[in-house]
């Protein structure tokens, strides 16, 4: 497989494992320490994880179409992962939820600056007819640093609280600490790494920003996945539903370990599924996989139960994370391809905020009224995935 895959597929998924491990140490227990530590409501995650995915959204669309409009996607994702880099570590001397959100905010604007023109690099460094096995490796990479990062987590977390149903203070500042490193080694390996892939001159459009003449067919999906999203809250919610149903934060941790390695094994073969039965069935089934796993969720009674969804949620992401992203390589030219990533990436993360606001007011409350109960917002997911296979099938041709 080396030799059928180009030297950027490799070095982006290289930087993705390095990067999603220092990330994942921490991002799955924010949810942790911002209820067991700080002692905040559901409400606050919610508002937290959906203001900083929707600020960084509408920066994936302005980079995008910068990366266009400069032919030039190789820098653009270098300053993105080098602020996300700088980010993280201020995380150690977090006291207040608000400054949980300021690093969560500066590192979405790291992901924001980066997602469009690393896609575009991604899809212009690969044939067609092996972009969706690209994209599936780059995600499986992806995974697997999560899977390396929640690993080095739990090896924490076992060494300092083994038993304990709270996350504490101390070692979330060890877990900070240590993911400082494979950070910044991410950073550098893309720097030096990466070759920048050029607009044949033939069919270059003009240095300009170009938003019009996109597939009216990327508009139909991107609508459709809008939708979909907004019923996909942040996955925080599902960590603290496996914790109100029972599971320690190491038994949290394994949970996450085996969600993250049914994702790895599965990215590459589901992107290879795409390139040869098509990208809509492949989504398809994602989608069905996902409203039948929130439903889960929805009903579980244990912590076990939890902990089974969770794992085949994995097959969800890897079956949906890299076909989506090789469909909307499939409709849109490459010289538009940034610009189209970003109208993307814009879209899904735009919606995270009503989603996650959504997830936290129908499990909590808002002000006097108590909420629904932990089971609501799964129940909403899975409606809406329905609804976005619907339409899915209806318009997107």
């Amino acid at each position: 497989m080396r030799k059928r895959i180009p030297r950027n597929v490799w070095v982006l998924s290289i930087t993705s494992f390095l990067t999603d491990v220092s990330s994942e140490m921490l991002v799955n227990l924010l949810p942790l320490f911002l209820v067991n530590v700080l002692g905040v409501r559901t409400s606050v995650v919610g508002l937290i994880e959906g203001l900083a995915e929707t600020t960084a959204s509408l920066i994936k669309f302005g980079s995008g179409a910068l990366s266009d409009y400069l032919d030039n996607r190789k820098q653009l994702a270098v300053i993105g992962y080098g602020l996300s880099a700088l980010a993280k570590p201020l995380l150690y001397f977090a006291n207040s939820w608000i400054w949980v959100l300021g690093v969560r905010f500066t590192d979405r604007v790291g992901k924001g600056i980066r997602s469009a023109p690393r896609d575009a690099l991604l899809a212009a460094s690969t044939p067609e007819d092996r972009r969706g096995l690209a994209f599936g490796l780059h995600r499986a990479a992806d995974t697997a640093g999560a899977f390396t990062g929640l690993l080095i987590a739990a090896l924490i977390v076992w060494a300092s609280q083994a038993a304990a149903s709270e996350l504490n203070r101390t070692t979330f500042q060890t877990i900070t600490l240590v993911s400082i490193i494979p950070a910044l080694l991410g950073v550098l390996v893309l720097a030096l790494g990466a070759r920048e892939i050029t607009t044949d001159k033939a069919d270059k459009p003009g240095r300009r920003f170009n938003f019009t003449g996109l597939d009216r067919r990327f508009w139909a999906f991107l609508v459709v996945v809008v939708i979909f999203t907004l019923g996909n809250s942040a996955d925080a919610f599902i960590i603290l539903r496996a914790q109100e149903r029972g599971l320690t934060v190491l038994q949290v941790l394994g949970m996450l370990l085996t969600f993250n390695a049914v994702y790895t094994l599965i990215a590459s073969p589901a992107g290879a599924l795409s390139d040869r039965i098509g990208r809509r069935a492949v989504l398809i089934t994602g989608w069905i996989v996902y409203g039948l796993i929130y439903l889960g969720f929805a009903v579980a009674n244990t912590g076990a139960q939890i902990w089974l969804f969770y794992s085949i949620y994995g097959l969800y992401y890897a079956l949906t994370e890299g076909a989506s992203r090789a469909f909307v390589a499939d409709l849109i030219p490459q010289e538009q391809r940034g610009t189209a990533y970003g109208f993307f990436n814009a879209g899904i993360g735009l919606a995270a905020l009503p989603a996650s606001l959504i997830a936290g007011i129908l499990w909590q409350g808002l002000g006097a009224w108590g909420g629904l109960g932990p089971a609501a917002p799964f129940y909403f997911g899975a409606a809406l995935a329905v609804l976005a296979v619907f339409l899915f099938l209806v318009w997107v041709k």
